[in-house]
Formats: C-alpha cells, sequence, structure tokens
C-alpha cells in the first residue's frame, strides 16, 4: 500500500484528502511520496493548515480568502501608492487661495489637464471617500492575512517534535547522512548550546532552535501598519484631527474654525515686516532685492487674544467670553492654547474696512445733502440723513468683478467693493438708482437728478491663520516605530532549526532556516566540531 507524506512530515494512508496531523489538504500541497524524491518541503507555514486554503464554501470564506491572499493586498497598495502619486500632481484644494472656486482655479491655472484632474476628484484625493476606502481594505486585508498565517504558525511551532518522519528529513534542503560506529552526540548538543541553541530531545532524536522570535517580525510589521493606518484614517476624525483656516480682521473677535464654537479670537494688530536694503542686517541680500520688484515680506506677526465661550451650551444666547491667552503667532512659532495651535500662514494688507460718501447733485460736487459711513463687514439695508434723504443698499458685492456684461461677487471679503444704491429724496416714493464702485460710478437713467460720491474709507490689515489639531501623530509614530521594530527583528535575526535522527548505522542530520542558508551551515559545522558527524549538503544548490 502506498503513502503519501504531508508538508508537515505525517504519514497518510494512500488516498487521503485531509492530512491526520494538520488538516491541510493534500492535494493543494506541493506533498511528496516514496516515488517522488526530489522536490525540497515547502517549509514557509511549517506545513500548517490555512484557513483560506481549506475553507471555500460561503460567502464569508470567499470574502475571507480574497483579503487573506498577499496577491490581493499589494494590488491595493500599489493603486493607493500610484493615485497618491497622482494626487501630488497639482496642488490640493487645501493649498489654493481660500477665496477662488476650485473649478476654475484648476482650469486657469493648469488648462485641460487641470479640469480633468479636477472633475475627476484628485483635487481633494486625501478626503475622498474612496480613497478612505482604499486604506481601509488595505488595513483588512493586513488583519486577515496575518490572522490566517498567525495562528496556525504558532501552533505549529508551539509544538515541534523532535522526532520526525525519515521523508521531512530527507527533504529539508540541509540533509547530511553518517555511517559511522561511534558519533558523539552529547558533544554534538553541547556545541549546540555554546551556540544560544535550544536543544530537545525525544527518544534519542534532537531538535536544536533558536531566534524563533524572528518569524513574528512580519506580524509585527502588521500590527504597526494597522496601528499607522489608524491614525491616518483617525485625521477624518475631528475629535483627533482638526486642520482649518480663517482669516480675522484687526480688531474683530471671530470664532476659531474647528474648534465646535468653545474658542474665539481677537486680532488686536498685525504687522508686515519687509526686507530694507538699505538696512544694515539686511545688506547681504541686497543684490537678491535689487532684483525683485516690490517688497519682499520678512516676517509678520498677529498679537491676539484668546477667549473661551462659558456659555456654550445656550442656544441663541451672546456668547460670553473669557479671555484665557494673550500672544503672538509668527510664521514658525505659533500661538499655542489648550490642543489648537494657530500658525501664521497669509494676511491680506488695506482691505476695505468703512466706507463714506454723501449725496450731491449730479452736476455740482460742492454741494452736499448729507453722508453716510457703510461697514463693509456688515453693511445695514438702508442709511436715514438727517436732511430726509434715505439710500438703500439695493445690492453689495465686496469684491466684484464683470462677468458677461453683469456685475458679480468672486468673494466675500470687502478688496473690490461695490453697490447699487437706491437714493429717495424727501418726501418721494420712487428712487434713483446708481452703480458705484471703484473707478465706476454710473446712474441708472440720465434722468437721475442726484449723485453719490465717495468722501473717505478705511482699511485694515487681515491676518490668515491655519488652526491645528492633532492627536494622530502620537498614533502614527507608534505605529510606525512598531513597524522598524518588526522590520530589524525580520532583518538582523533568522529562525535556525536542526534535527538529528539517530539510525541503526550511524546519523541523519538536518536544518532549516527561513533565510541566511550559509548562516545555518556555518552553525551546523561549528556543532559538528570533534563529533566524528559528517557536515550536511544543501540539496537546493546540488539540485541546480
Amino acid at each position: 500500500m502506498n503513502e503519501i507524506t504531508c508538508e508537515c512530515g505525517h504519514v497518510n494512508p494512500e488516498g487521503t484528502v485531509l492530512c491526520e496531523s494538520c488538516g491541510k489538504p493534500i492535494e493543494k500541497n506541493q506533498h511528496i511520496d516514496g516515488n517522488d524524491q526530489k522536490s525540497l518541503l515547502n517549509m514557509r507555514y511549517d506545513g500548517s493548515a490555512r484557513r483560506s486554503q481549506t475553507y471555500n464554501r460561503t460567502f464569508i470564506d470567499k470574502i475571507w480568502n480574497f483579503f487573506s491572499s498577499v496577491k490581493v493586498g499589494v494590488t491595493l497598495i500599489f493603486i493607493t501608492v500610484v493615485a497618491s502619486a497622482i494626487g501630488t500632481i497639482f496642488p490640493q484644494e487645501m493649498y489654493i487661495p481660500q477665496n477662488v472656486d476650485p473649478a476654475t482655479h484648476y482650469l486657469d491655472q493648469y488648462g485641460i489637464a487641470g479640469q480633468i484632474y479636477y472633475q475627476l476628484g484628485f483635487h481633494d484625493l486625501f478626503s475622498s471617500w474612496w480613497y478612505m476606502l482604499l486604506i481601509a481594505m488595505i488595513g483588512i486585508s493586513i488583519i486577515i492575512a496575518s490572522i490566517d498565517r498567525f495562528f496556525p504558525l504558532y501552533k505549529t511551532l508551539k509544538k515541534q517534535k523532535p522526532k520526525r518522519h525519515e521523508l521531512f528529513m530527507k527533504k529539508q534542503r540541509v540533509f547530511g547522512q553518517t555511517e559511522a560506529e561511534e558519533v558523539d552526540v552529547e558533544k554534538f548538543k553541547s556545541n549546540l548550546k555554546k551556540q544560544r541553541f535550544k536543544v530537545y530531545e525525544q527518544d534519542g532524536h534532537l531538535l536544536a532552535e533558536k531566534n524563533r522570535f524572528s518569524r513574528w517580525g512580519p506580524y509585527i510589521n502588521h500590527i504597526g501598519l494597522i496601528i499607522f493606518l489608524l491614525g491616518a484614517l483617525l485625521r477624518f476624525v475631528p475629535a483627533f484631527y482638526v486642520d482649518e483656516f480663517i482669516w480675522v480682521r484687526e480688531g474683530e473677535t471671530a470664532l476659531i474654525s474647528g474648534t465646535e464654537g468653545e474658542y474665539y479670537i481677537e486680532n488686536k494688530s498685525f504687522t508686515l515686516e519687509t526686507y530694507d536694503k538699505d538696512n544694515p542686517e539686511d545688506a547681504k541680500f541686497k543684490e537678491a532685492l535689487e532684483n525683485q520688484a516690490g517688497a519682499i515680506p520678512k516676517t509678520f506677526r498677529t498679537d491676539a487674544v484668546i477667549y473661551e465661550r462659558k456659555n456654550q451650551g445656550v442656544t441663541g444666547a451672546e456668547p460670553e467670553l473669557e479671555e484665557i491667552k494673550e500672544g503672538t503667532s509668527t510664521m514658525n512659532n505659533p500661538l499655542k492654547f489648550e490642543e489648537f495651535a494657530l500658525y501664521q500662514a497669509s494676511y491680506q494688507l488695506n482691505e476695505f474696512n468703512e466706507m463714506t460718501f454723501k449725496i450731491h447733485d449730479k452736476g455740482d460736487e460742492d454741494t452736499t445733502y448729507g453722508e453716510f459711513t457703510v461697514d463693509l463687514s456688515n453693511p445695514r439695508a438702508s442709511y436715514e440723513l438727517e436732511s430726509g434723504y434715505r439710500v438703500e443698499v439695493a445690492n453689495y458685492f465686496p469684491e466684484y468683478e464683470m462677468d458677461e456684461g453683469e456685475p458679480v461677487s468672486v468673494s466675500k471679503y470687502p478688496r473690490n467693493p461695490a453697490f447699487v444704491f437706491n437714493v429717495f429724496p424727501p418726501g418721494e416714493s420712487e428712487p434713483e438708482t446708481s452703480f458705484l464702485g471703484i473707478g465706476a460710478n454710473i446712474a441708472a437713467s440720465e434722468d437721475n437728478q442726484y449723485k453719490l460720491g465717495l468722501v473717505n474709507f478705511d482699511v485694515r490689515d487681515v491676518t490668515g491663520l491655519t488652526v491645528k489639531k492633532d492627536h494622530t501623530l502620537g498614533i502614527i509614530s507608534v505605529g510606525g516605530a512598531i513597524f522598524m521594530f518588526g522590520v530589524i527583528i525580520g532583518m538582523y535575526w533568522n529562525h535556525r532549526r536542526i534535527w538529528l535522527q539517530p539510525r541503526e548505522n550511524g546519523v541523519w542530520i538536518a536544518g532549516h532556516t527561513n533565510k541566511n542558508w550559509y548562516a545555518l551551515r556555518m552553525d551546523i559545522d561549528k556543532a559538528l566540531d570533534g563529533t566524528n558527524i559528517e557536515s550536511p549538503i544543501d540539496q537546493y544548490e546540488m539540485k541546480s
């Protein structure tokens, strides 16, 4: 009767489907029998039966087998890397100016390639649902592949037996036979222990092993990657990560974005310093400064006060603010408070704050029927003048441009304000309409009797601050450290095993390692010193 030997070394009767020892399907193994003396054992998982190789019936089994595949994991990583590379071709949406429409920005700046880039969603790649899905699938693949391999391998390595079948010995890559009346097995054991091998015995059979822990290096890598990916995914949870941008005008108190309405900032003042070629401190940059048109910023600073809202839970109530910190934010030194940091990121000089207008006769600018001042951040709907005149703001364009002959506003910030005013003379119900902006003063009708003129205006500087909170950095760092620890274990140590089997006329010796076969053979040669046992051969090299 023929016998079939599994990779684990167990001899099964002919016709056996599952190994009686490890439970692994024999037809899926590179199994060996008495007529196959050339193939070597695949010892990657020590013949252990993995779930993905034994179950393929239910829908859950198929999902498990899909994600446990190394090819699937590598493919997911490849797709993610390619997508990430494409996402760096043009700047992400968070890095383009805040006051522009992304749809037009990418087309204007990068042409048709930019438009395609935007329409495919690469402008906001790292926040897109499908990119997050890829990251999640990689994490799932790592977890399932690790579980599928770790527990069977752990059980096999934990219960290793020194006594192995003779075909198991013959099919090891390093194998040798010694025919001699006397061999010094005790000397062999002593030499192994000097090399820090752990020696196990069973009925005269020996197993010497060291550096088993190195087999867990890849799984430690997986743990590190999972923690790293978890940290990356948590960046989309506001409790762990905030990356917002706010504009705050001088003298203004504004809500700090991303703080859930808890914190406010008051911009006390904004200061911009530029390089001066006549300044002795900047003299070393004189040549470069002369080649540049306009002023070059040297540093900019925001002096601010941070407030905490005390009545946050009261809906509709005016915020009750309590000062918690006063400080300065510069380019490389953020203003930190609680778990947040404010980084100086941008600025806008001389933004319009208020504009004062007067009403006068159309043909005589020296006449006046009263003045009114418009707060450009919060303009009123109408203004009553002491002379009885009333002015209504029919339309307001904070930053106006002409689009196909019509005025539009490209942002909500008063950088180029324009108005449509309705002027009601005393006792009149029909207004005179005028369009008024920088460099534009147009009456809606030639019959208009009155005209509006700009008397004065006030400007102020605006600071742009990035609001940061990052509780994921520690998680990502821990994941990276664990990953590197696994890499070190897997690279600088290797699992080595040596078996010795007594025979009637001598001994057999076999060895296996997961890498660095030369070092294993050196260990064996040192252990054989003075034992009268012949050195084994590398059957792979002989076969080659």
